[in-house]
């Protein structure tokens, strides 16, 4: 990018940057706790899905020492909704590393940065740009849409990323690399949006190949994707005295650590089917079926099962998937419910 667009950019970025609750005041530097915490938030999903989370994070947890000392599955709970659960479990583990090995101080260095758990290339020169104003390149996807429209990159992603971290890399400046990723950012986010694209507002559009193209929505271009796989599966609602039974899933693996349905049968019952509900991950679809029962003596469920009261299932930080259950189960314990209070029945 020739200086003149950078320094257009950066003009633009002064008077019309987003105001963001992890962003410092004018003329201050962001803390590299809330630079951290909020990138890892960042990581496939929205500004406006984040600043929830973010804001009762660090009224929960107002630095990383606190966050250091906070329970796992209190964490695991409070992160509950934001999705890709291994964040979670890495933001705990990188706070506990950021006391134990660095006197609770983020290293300011890229190479250290990216030594601490769950930090990676992006993650690490974000913090090293905004929050200790190194010269570092930081690509996330908004950046890399910007910098694959203005030089009309034509290599499919993702074996353009080199190439868009070259072009973004001589683009950076020396001096105010936190504000000029920041400005890239925010201008991938209001502008330069995947589709329609403001381009009649964009502070760089005279510097800009795919807009000189007059197709900038082509750009990046992308690969076909492979056909996502689709799974199926069964889950559990196993009910006694006002309680539904609920278990820890294994620590590493899909949604680990998070409380969830069991989803082996978990008693000798006469189970009814309740639904089914679909979800789509990463790497796959989806559809599991719930399945529900009502018995009058407590199973003792797998290890870690808990008992945990019907009345109080939204407070349990069930991820999104076994919280679509939990409507299912919640629905058929309504529908069927005798006179009595008990199902009808039911296994003793």
């Amino acid at each position: 990018m020739p200086v003149d667009a950078s320094e257009a950019l950066l003009c633009w970025y002064a008077v019309d940057k987003r105001r963001l609750p992890w962003r410092a005041e004018e003329g201050a530097r962001t803390e590299p706790y809330r630079v951290w915490l909020s990138e890892v938030m960042l990581q496939q999903t929205t500004v406006a899905a984040v600043k929830p989370y973010f804001e009762s994070f660090v009224a929960r947890w107002p630095n990383v020492e606190a966050l250091a000392a906070a329970e796992d599955g209190e964490l695991m709970a409070a992160w509950a909704g934001l999705g890709y659960y291994a964040r979670a479990r890495n933001l705990i583990a990188c706070a506990r590393a950021v006391v134990a090995e660095h006197d609770g101080q983020f290293p300011e260095e890229e190479a250290a940065l990216r030594k601490l758990p769950g930090i990676g290339a992006y993650t690490a020169a974000a913090i090293a740009a905004i929050a200790f104003g190194r010269r570092a390149v930081a690509v996330d996807g908004n950046v890399e849409r910007v910098v694959s429209r203005l030089h009309a990159v034509k290599t499919p992603l993702p074996a353009a990323r080199p190439e868009i971290r070259a072009l973004a890399d001589a683009m950076t400046p020396d001096a105010g690399a936190g504000d000029f990723a920041q400005a890239m950012m925010d201008l991938g986010s209001a502008i330069c949006t995947p589709r329609n694209p403001a381009c009649g507002r964009c502070p760089v559009r005279p510097w800009c190949a795919a807009f000189a193209e007059g197709d900038p929505e082509h750009y990046p271009v992308k690969a076909p994707k492979a056909a996502r796989p689709h799974r199926l599966g069964t889950a559990f609602w196993l009910e006694q005295d006002g309680a539904v039974l609920l278990v820890r899933r294994p620590a590493k693996g899909l949604l680990g650590g998070m409380l969830a349905f069991p989803e082996a049968e978990p008693a000798a019952a006469r189970w009814e089917e309740a639904g089914s509900v679909d979800h789509v991950f990463t790497h796959f679809a989806l559809t599991m079926q719930l399945r529900c029962a009502e018995t009058a003596q407590r199973a003792e469920g797998p290890e870690g099962a808990i008992w945990w009261p019907v009345e109080r299932i939204g407070e349990a930080g069930l991820p999104t998937l076994f919280a679509k259950l939990a409507a299912r189960g919640l629905a058929w314990r309504e529908k069927g419910k005798s006179p009595g209070g008990v199902r009808q029945g039911v296994l003793v």
